[in-house]
């Protein structure tokens, strides 16, 4: 039985079972019907029986994380091509990392939510603002905003730590308008993509979860640094500044209290729920930043790996988020235990996303080698491309599965939405340790 018709089998067959039987029999069939769900026995194929239970399944993520790798590669050029206005803005360039990282951890989970909603027959395609989807929008839009203008007052704290006082940089005003205002602009042309990708998912037959993670954060890789650097033009403009930010102030302030004190439950949960891990991916992110300015001498002994490191982190992250919103997803579904140790369904779902590292990272090498040929950049040549990126990816990988099953089942111990949380745990996480896996296959092949 196809994996989609199976889905609709298991609720219809669990609701009809709670009016006829007692819960434990329920339950027994329950997991029962899990495992043929989760487990589905392997047939033969070139990629399908390599890299999961099913072909489309395969190709759904291999086909997103390509997407993701070429747009993070794009990204690592723009930064080439804005590198006047960052070098005009002192503190800007520490502080985009964590913007760019805010639109996947807002709008990843986003999609895992909705991913839910469809694979259990509760999203209905109303626009209303107290619909289920109406709700998902507002919530992540306001949690958008709010962390989007507490990141800002973060990073003029950490730019004023790590920066010599003599020199200028950044006011308080200017991450504000920056923050809340660039990332609104950005926020929206994100939301679209990915109420595009739900759309899509619904017609054509895909599992979100497969391709939401990587799409959106490419898309945010995309978009976000273009959106700052439009807003840029704004700062250091005195008085004009400053009335631009307390405007921008306004509207976070306004926009939180409505959800707040709305009857919007579901969106009230959301903001509540999502701003606290929010903004502690995003300090993390405002430190590795420090972290990876400290280490650039290791990168600019071979510029193509400037280029590389944006698509590496992304990669990793997209793959931990790919899990994170399956596991998300089967723990709604009942066909994830919330166990110490990962059960059958888990571990499957784990070797699938180290499986997809090997050809993805391998696809990561060679495009870096290709562009890095194209635009004239110092290479150690693609046999040590190859072996940096699958080594320090499978590393990278390992550490973010563990993160992702373990946040998702902390998430469900404390009563909290694994949807929602998911995705900017696998960030944080990676953004501590993401560079620390490149920097050490770069040692252990001799590279830099």
């Amino acid at each position: 039985m196809p994996t989609d018709r199976l889905r609709v089998f298991t609720r219809l067959r669990l609701t009809r079972l709670r009016g006829l039987v007692g819960r434990s029999a329920v339950e027994d069939e329950r997991r029962r019907l899990g495992r043929r769900l989760a487990v589905p026995r392997l047939v033969r194929r070139p990629l399908g029986g390599l890299l999961g239970p099913a072909a489309s399944d395969a190709g759904q993520s291999l086909g997103a994380l390509a997407v993701s790798a070429i747009a993070s590669l794009v990204t690592g050029f723009t930064f080439a091509l804005f590198a006047d206005t960052l070098r005009d803005n002192p503190g800007l360039l520490l502080f985009i990392p964590a913007a760019i990282g805010l639109r996947g951890n807002v709008f990843g989970p986003l999609g895992s939510r909705l991913s839910t909603a469809l694979q259990t027959g509760t999203l209905s395609w109303s626009w209303r603002r107290d619909s289920l989807l109406g709700q998902n929008v507002i919530g992540a839009m306001a949690s958008s905003l709010v962390a989007a203008f507490v990141l800002s007052l973060v990073a003029e704290v950490v730019v004023l730590s790590v920066r010599d006082q003599s020199e200028p940089v950044l006011g308080v005003a200017d991450f504000v308008v920056v923050s809340v205002i660039g990332g609104t602009i950005a926020s929206v042309v994100v939301l679209v993509i990915t109420l595009g990708l739900a759309i899509a998912a619904a017609r054509f037959d895909w599992d979100l979860d497969n391709v939401v993670a990587p799409i959106v954060s490419a898309s945010g890789d995309f978009v976000t640094l273009p959106a700052i650097v439009a807003v840029a033009g704004l700062l250091g403009r005195g008085s004009t500044t400053w009335i631009l930010a307390g405007i921008a102030t306004a509207l976070v302030v306004a926009s939180a209290a409505w959800v707040l004190r709305s009857s919007l439950a579901t969106a009230r949960r959301i903001l509540i729920e999502a701003v606290p891990i929010l903004l502690v991916a995003g300090s993390l992110s405002l430190i590795a930043g420090v972290v990876l300015e400290r280490s650039l001498d290791r990168f600019l002994a071979f510029s193509v790996l400037i280029v590389l490191l944006p698509g590496y982190l992304s990669i990793a992250g997209a793959l931990g988020g790919i899990l994170a919103n399956r596991l998300s997803t089967k723990i709604h579904l009942g066909l994830v235990e919330a166990a110490p140790l990962p059960r059958a369904a888990a571990r499957a779902d784990m070797r699938i996303t180290m499986a997809l590292a090997l050809p993805i990272f391998a696809f990561l090498a060679l495009l870096g080698a290709s562009f890095g040929a194209l635009a004239d950049r110092t290479s150690p040549g693609l046999p040590s491309l190859l072996a940096v990126a699958l080594t320090g990816g499978v590393v990278a990988t390992a550490f973010v599965a563990v993160v992702a099953y373990y946040g998702t089942i902390a998430a469900v111990r404390f009563g909290l939405d694994p949807d929602t949380h998911g995705v900017p745990l696998v960030s944080a996480s990676l953004d501590l340790v993401g560079a620390a896996t490149l920097i050490g296959a770069l040692v252990l092949w001799g590279v830099a």
